[in-house]
């Protein structure tokens, strides 16, 4: 982009088949075997970063295909609008590894509201890109073919108005809506870190990557 153009709309999108299938499972492991110091540190990574994109002063859409697993279904949260490709899956894959969707929780929360959330947040079960419309993760789903043309078709509004005014018009909405602040992305990432610590995790974690089911299944 020319340094005398401002970025007017940011589009989020996977590489590859999937958006994104969640954590990265060897990073997970790393982190229940990790003292709490250690495990704090790397917690308060993910949840700043889902922070930043939450707070961007401009637009953030999300062109979603393939699959939005775990911390996938966050940063479809986090994005002001998200679109997904009809054959498109969703799902909060956590518990089945012993683990809970904690630094994602406050945007999925603020984004479904706590009855739609406890109806996928807590069984692992894998949605259809129709339910997560339904559940208002995402605004439409359409046709793999399609996908890019309906971002463009929501890209296109923001370039006739003011740029400042729409980052304002954002942080209004923000600061109407649910509170996301600081002590609650702390609460979120010591709870994260408690479950780190627990047998649970490092059960489902192993039980995964050894591929073979955990004692609860």
């Amino acid at each position: 982009i020319p340094k005398n153009e401002e970025i007017r709309v940011a589009v989020l999108r996977g590489a590859g088949d999937t958006f994104c299938a969640g954590g990265d499972l060897a990073w997970m492991r790393q982190q229940i075997y990790a003292d709490r110091q250690e495990r704090i540190h790397e917690a308060r990574k993910l949840a700043n970063m889902l922070r930043s994109l939450n707070e961007m002063p401009i637009p953030l859409l999300g062109a979603i295909h393939g699959g939005a697993f775990g911390g996938g279904v966050g940063l479809a949260c986090v994005c002001d609008l998200a679109i997904a490709e009809k054959k498109s899956k969703f799902g909060f894959m956590e518990t089945r590894l012993g683990l809970i969707p904690a630094t994602i929780s406050p945007y999925v929360i603020a984004r479904m509201g706590e009855g739609s959330a406890r109806r996928v947040f807590m069984s692992a079960r894998v949605f259809s890109a129709a339910e997560a419309m339904a559940l208002n993760i995402i605004a439409d789903n359409v046709p793999m073919t399609e996908l890019y043309n309906r971002i463009e078709e929501e890209i296109s509004p923001y370039l006739a108005v003011a740029p400042k005014a729409v980052g304002s018009s954002k942080t209004l909405a923000r600061m109407l809506g649910p509170k996301i602040d600081d002590a609650v992305i702390e609460k979120t990432i010591n709870l994260l870190c408690d479950t780190w610590e627990g047998k649970e995790a490092r059960e489902g974690i192993e039980a995964f990557l050894n591929k073979r089911k955990p004692y609860w299944s």
